[in-house]
């Protein structure tokens, strides 16, 4: 169950507070003593992720977590048995055929026009083959994982039943207590806070790290934009796995979800003289509330900024924050003296780039309906979605082939989250289908979805003939 918050302290000066790999090795680099927050009334009884001070240098401790003992990005050295089992689990007959013919085909009625990048990316690929190696090494072991590995419930459903449990939730905190000494830990592709890493450390317990590099990249972004006493306005979701970590990286932040968030942000910097969006200090703090730094000061804190994203946004909205900022700090400080209140560095992931571009040129296409096969919680394809209603295409999300049914019916979700049934979603007679599927999306689970549309339109003809 929770427990309540209290503050405790340990010293950083001895290795008394240290987790065993860490003994003498000088994880942190701190002026004073290191406050943590614990739960319950003793150390050994923390249940949630410790919260770390300003003096808190996460990136050296993140470099020597990595090469600690108790720490494995690389895998086990079962690489090879472990794809073999992904490939039967997760590859596709039907997805073969399309890549072996242009990426178009022809069952029956239906012609499939297949995005020319879709589906899992490396880094994806990546995390789910060494959580099975995880498995392979650790056969008896409890193994735990800080928050699903990737974005789709398939994948997802397999590693539950591989016995890699979620880290249970109480009241919106992980109950670490769980975890005991000696257990298997996973990082997901994703990452994992500042906090928890923290925390896992301390248990001493055996950490298999997939985070994606793409990920981490933008970690050592925001660790440049502490260092140069910048603040980093991350264009991302504040409650996204991957933005809680990367925010745990940085020195002060703000989350902008959007255009609409950074022009506000912006129009705050110039005094209302953008677009008139913005409102009073007090304001900006509610409309802020869960996505800013802690002490955060906008009229402080926005006077040196760097650019930063969540891997998964809309590649052409990330840039186009990014000149926005730039063009506001040009007008306020003069285009002169830019540098020292800007800075940027390209941090888009090619994997996201690759499918957002393939879905530009899909929905130029001459199409009846639109297929994005993707979990319902992913950030990149949300964005393929948008870009196919942008368009005016009829477009449908779905996460499995289970939302098909029965009948010509289809459960499915639009690109800003609203769930929606449609009867008749196929129309009669030859169809056109383009079909994309999201970086966590195995084949397998494309193919099952077009199976269920060749199905309906087989049923179709049979009542016809």
């Amino acid at each position: 169950m929770a427990m309540s918050l209290q503050l405790c302290r340990f010293s950083t000066f001895s290795d008394r507070s240290l987790p065993e790999a860490f003994a003498g090795i000088g994880v942190f680099r701190c002026r004073k003593p290191l406050s943590v927050r614990c739960s319950g009334e003793s150390e050994s009884s923390s249940s949630s992720s410790v919260a770390v001070d300003s003096d808190f240098d996460a990136k050296v401790f993140r470099h020597n977590l990595t090469r600690s003992k108790n720490y494995n990005r690389k895998g086990f050295g079962h690489k090879d048995e472990t794809l073999e089992l992904m490939n039967r689990e997760y590859t596709s007959d039907i997805i073969k055929t399309l890549k072996e013919n242009g990426n178009e085909y022809k069952w029956g009625n239906v012609t499939v026009k297949l995005a020319e990048a879709y589906g899992f990316c490396w880094g994806v690929e990546r995390a789910v083959q060494i959580a099975y190696e995880a498995r392979k090494q650790f056969p008896e072991e409890k193994i735990w994982i800080t928050n699903e590995i990737i974005h789709n419930p398939t994948v997802n459903q397999r590693l539950a039943e591989m016995e890699v449990k979620d880290i249970p939730i109480d009241d919106g905190q992980k109950q670490f207590e769980v975890v005991d000494k000696g257990d298997v830990v996973i990082l997901p592709a994703f990452g994992a806070a500042v906090d928890e890493m923290l925390t896992l450390s301390n248990k001493n317990v055996q950490i298999v790290d997939t985070t994606c590099p793409w990920v981490s990249k933008v970690w050592n972004i925001v660790e440049k934009h502490k260092k140069g006493e910048y603040t980093s306005i991350i264009h991302g979701k504040y409650s996204h796995e991957e933005t809680i970590a990367t925010a745990s990286f940085a020195g002060k932040y703000i989350i902008v979800k959007n255009m609409a968030e950074a022009m506000y942000v912006c129009d705050y910097i110039l005094g209302g003289e953008l677009d008139g969006s913005s409102s009073t200090r007090e304001e900006f703090f509610e409309k802020f509330k869960f996505a800013i730094s802690e002490g955060f000061d906008p009229d402080i804190d926005l006077s040196k900024v760097g650019i930063a994203n969540q891997t998964t946004m809309l590649k052409g909205e990330t840039e186009e924050i990014g000149k926005l900022v730039e063009r506001t700090m040009m007008r306020k400080y003069g285009v002169e003296n830019v540098n020292n209140h800007f800075i940027s560095f390209n941090t888009i992931c090619d994997a996201t780039q690759e499918r957002q571009d393939a879905m530009y040129k899909l929905v130029e296409e001459k199409l009846d309906v639109m297929l994005v096969v993707g979990g319902w919680n992913s950030s990149n394809t949300s964005h393929l979605q948008e870009i196919a209603e942008d368009r005016g295409i009829p477009s449908y999300w779905i996460d499995s082939e289970k939302r098909i049914g029965p009948g010509n019916r289809i459960s499915h979700k639009l690109m800003h989250g609203e769930l929606v049934e449609k009867e008749n979603w196929l129309p009669e007679g030859p169809i056109t289908i383009g079909v994309t599927s999201g970086a966590s999306t195995p084949d397998k689970v494309v193919e099952d979805v077009l199976i269920k549309v060749f199905d309906i339109k087989r049923e179709e003809a049979l009542q016809l003939a």
